[in-house]
């Protein structure tokens, strides 16, 4: 079977076991503390941790993954071995509350040993039996159902089954929130399969583990107990590329002659084949036996297999919106790319070559992920232009180097290796490369040292979250504000009060008020409570689902169950749904403007302005822009309706577009207008394009590497801008005494004269200036053998001008001192040049502003032969 065909049998089996199939999330991850997507469980926490029921009780499909940076970081084993990766597909499947050991393991043997023919006799099981101290007891229920199964096969359990401790057997989200322990199917690949077990997890790369099924069962929590949960959870992980490469390079389990390696399967071999061409150097699957003693041929794959597998981190990374910069995620997607550029120079590819590349996996995985086809432009241009980029900072890196090996005799300092590693992008392998051919040694210890203090910095800067299941009963608030015409006067039940950090908040049944969502901002307006009116300044939503009010005033008057009456701000909703909406018009003016791969990076709406962040490698043209406003202005003309309404997930019309790291449940709100723009959206909009009234844009700016911002302002707030403008145009046409469509010429008229005076003014100053370094050389006595020093306090010179003169002056004199002195607006500026044979004479520049200005409570310095300061002017 090739990767496609293995894929598909996977997900057919589990459909087939009543599984529903869904879509890979992205690899921007909404987990806390992860900086990518790195495992098929994260879209699912929300339902581990009991925020969110589940939508499905099966659920399977293949996930997006990223293992580069944090915990999970395999970037410095990729290319040295062959099963590690940065990117990688993790197929899985998932059980919220149904099934749990005795199915899951007997569903895993089955698709290994009845589908995909694995060998039983190579597979061995781990179950987790606990080391003192550590967590729970051993698991005799999983224990059971593999000695059962291994029995019926004929294989000895006490062989084939091993005990782990927690290390490898138990599995935990974090310090805390759920966990339980696991089993992991490993694969014997040996050439005669013999090794009874002794390889299994011994970092042998002869023994591979295949599928890790996790059994969640316990929450872990911040005082350090284990607690029961209350529905048990199956999470499992397969790696794809491993089934894939052990399948290809058996032979299908007829030749276990080689080295197993996840490369030499299809998924790599149109990636080699390209390199190959580019390069005209071969790929031959060698694996080194040392990191720093490799032959030519290993050290050629070795630079092979780590190209190919950051081509396909990036490629799958700027599809989902995240681009290389220089913090962050991003931090580590450039450091991936300059990594493989750096490899790919020593492999002698063309300038280019990394996005050449990308094509190559955009064509062989775009059926499967429609993103990278959406996205191939886009993802061409950013690694175009960051392959650019950083072939000037590798000519800097390696002449850095090259100091770095002067000073360094026969060994470089870790703290230089670090330098070279962190702030040019030199992989530690490729320094010591570089280091052996000029036969220097590396202190290993010492960069390890320096690696680990930025680890650490990273670690103490990093926002921790204690990730607690949610064991809160109590009901969801029932939002009944979408309709502007019921937001006023609504009577409610006060279900919870809390006063924290002096102010309160309230919960209620149910509530006209937004909560701040999606971008756009919680409501205002008021509670009355019997006399007394109370008013509400921002509305949250907890991750319970309920929407907690703040009241802008602290009380003790308002009980449980008491009934109060609730208003929205109608005319602060109105101008933040025409905000909103206005947002949805842009995007699609951005998308018919800018290109099809415009996608929203991020969006604030509030009662003032609305902000729509996107992803862009330049910045709109002033053309662009007014056709963007113009497209805007057109749709808000035509008063078109909008159309809301809730669908399944499933049944999403075609077109649809479902805004970067959001979340949705399997019931989405869909916001139309006409047939134009139709996306996923909770906030709350107009009834009719009209009723934004107009739209202006006042400002774009770059955020971040490959992200732009339009700030824009809409209704009245446009209309205010327009009234503002056009009062200034008014004024200044009076100033002008012209009309409106004469101003430009006026002012252009005007800007162009004010140049021509300047130049006018520049000119006479400087003759001013010439003229009187004249005067001052000719009325200075003659030298009679002794040093001429001129020193002069001279009205009205700004400090450049009092430079230029002096050194005029010393110019004339050629030998000399020139000290002068100038006073505007109560500064004063002191200015000294020594030719050289005054310095030789015991004169200094330096020493004579600092002696001048201190007496005045200045301050300035130079060198020998010229110096600048100043002081305030005595009164």
């Amino acid at each position: 079977m090739n990767s496609s065909e293995v894929r598909q049998s996977f997900l057919d089996f589990f459909l087939r076991h009543g599984h529903k199939i869904v879509k890979s999330s992205s690899l921007l991850p909404d987990t806390p503390n992860l900086l990518f997507t790195n495992a098929g469980m994260n879209q699912f926490v929300p339902i581990f941790l009991g925020q969110t029921r589940p939508f499905c009780s099966r659920v399977a499909d293949t996930q997006k993954c990223i293992r580069a940076g944090g915990k999970h970081n395999d970037l410095d084993d990729v290319g040295f071995d062959t099963y590690h990766h940065t990117f990688f597909e993790m197929l899985g499947n998932w059980s919220f509350g149904d099934y749990f050991k005795k199915e899951a393991i007997q569903m895993a043997w089955e698709l290994l040993t009845e589908v995909w023919k694995f060998p039983k006799d190579r597979l061995y099981a781990t179950i987790y039996s606990p080391k003192p101290n550590e967590p729970s007891s051993f698991d005799k229920e999983a224990y059971d159902i593999w000695e059962k199964i291994f029995s019926k096969e004929g294989i000895d359990p006490d062989v084939h089954i091993i005990e782990g401790s927690k290390a490898d057997n138990f599995w935990m989200m974090g310090d805390t929130g759920p966990c339980g322990p696991c089993s992991e199917i490993h694969m014997d690949l040996t050439p005669n399969g013999d090794t009874g077990g002794n390889l299994v997890n011994a970092g042998n790369p002869w023994c591979i583990e295949l599928w890790n099924l996790v059994f969640i069962q316990f929450n872990a929590t911040a005082n350090g107990t284990f607690e029961n949960l209350k529905d048990k959870h199956i999470d499992t992980g397969i790696g794809f590329e491993r089934i894939v490469g052990i399948l290809a390079k058996t032979k299908n389990f007829s030749d276990f002659s080689q080295l197993p390696s996840n490369y030499d399967s299809d998924l790599f071999a149109d990636i080699f084949s390209e390199t190959e061409k580019m390069c005209g150097q071969k790929y031959h699957g060698t694996v080194p036996t040392s990191r720093t003693n490799m032959s030519p041929d290993e050290r050629c794959d070795f630079w092979f297999r780590a190209i190919a597998d950051h081509v396909r981190t990036l490629t799958f990374a700027i599809a989902d919106g995240i681009f290389p910069s220089n913090e962050g995620r991003g931090y580590v997607l450039r450091r991936i790319l300059r990594r493989a550029v750096m490899f790919g120079k020593l492999l002698k590819l063309p300038h280019g070559f990394f996005s050449k590349l990308s094509s190559v996996v955009i064509d062989k995985m775009g059926t499967i992920f429609e993103e990278l086809i959406e996205q191939k432009s886009t993802i061409g241009k950013v690694l175009e232009n960051e392959e650019q980029s950083f072939s000037k900072t590798i000519d800097r890196g390696v002449t850095i180097f090259h100091e770095i090996c002067e000073k360094s005799g026969n060994k470089i300092a870790g703290d230089d290796a670090f330098l070279l590693y962190d702030t040019y992008g030199f992989p530690l392998d490729l320094t010591q490369l570089m280091a052996a051919e000029r036969k220097i040694s590396i202190d290993i210890d010492g960069f390890e040292c320096a690696m680990e203090k930025q680890r650490t910095l990273a670690r103490s800067a990093q926002k921790k979250s204690i990730i607690e299941v949610s064991n809160n009963t109590a009901p969801q608030t029932e939002f009944i504000g979408y309709n502007i015409d019921n937001i006023e006067n609504i009577q409610v039940v006060v279900l919870d009060i809390i006063n924290d950090g002096g102010k309160t908040f309230l919960i209620f049944d149910k509530t006209p008020f937004y909560a701040e969502c999606g971008g756009q901002v919680g409501d205002r307006g008021i509670i009355q409570c019997g006399l007394r009116t109370f008013h509400v300044v921002d509305v949250q939503k907890d991750k319970n689902g309920c929407y907690v009010h703040e009241l802008q005033e602290q009380t003790n008057i308002i009980s449980l169950g008491q009934k109060v009456i609730l208003s929205v701000d109608r005319s602060l909703r109105r101008s933040i749904t025409r905000n909103h909406s206005a947002t949805h018009i842009l995007h699609f003016a951005l998308r018919q403007v800018l290109g099809k791969h415009i996608k929203q990076a991020g969006s604030s709406v509030d009662d003032k302005r609305l902000r729509f962040d996107f992803n862009a490698l330049a910045a709109p043209t002033e053309e662009e822009l007014k056709e963007i406003e113009k497209l805007v202005e057109e749709k808000i003309l035509e008063c078109v309706d909008s159309n809301i309404f809730e669908t399944d997930k499933d049944h999403v019309p075609a077109g649809c577009i479902a805004n970067f790291g959001e979340k949705y449940g399997e019931i989405v709100r869909v916001v139309e207008f006409g047939d134009f723009s139709r996306e996923l959206c909770g906030g709350c909009h107009v009834n009719n394009t009209s009723e934004i009234a107009c739209f202006k844009i006042i400002s774009t700016s770059a955020i971040a590497a490959g992200i732009r911002r339009i700030e824009a302002v809409t209704g009245q707030a446009a209309f205010d801008l327009f009234r503002t403008s056009a009062a200034i145009i008014n004024r200044q046409c009076k100033t002008f005494s012209c009309q409106p469509s004469e101003l430009l010429d006026k002012i252009d008229a005007l800007i162009n004269h004010s140049k021509e005076l300047e130049k006018t003014v520049k000119v006479a100053r400087q003759t001013f200036l010439q003229n009187m370094a004249s005067e001052l050389v000719q009325s200075s006595p003659p030298s009679n053998g002794k040093i001429i020093r001129i020193e002069k306090d001279i009205d009205n010179l700004q400090p450049d001008e009092l430079r230029i003169l002096a050194l005029d002056i010393l110019h004339k004199i050629e030998d000399g001192v020139v000290i002068l002195t100038s006073c505007v607006n109560g500064k004063c500026s002191v200015v000294t040049c020594c030719s050289k044979t005054a310095i030789t004479a015991g004169f200094n520049a330096s020493n004579i502003v600092k002696e001048l200005t201190s007496k005045h409570g200045g301050s300035g310095g130079g060198r020998a032969e010229f110096a600048m300061g100043g002081y305030d002017q005595p009164r």
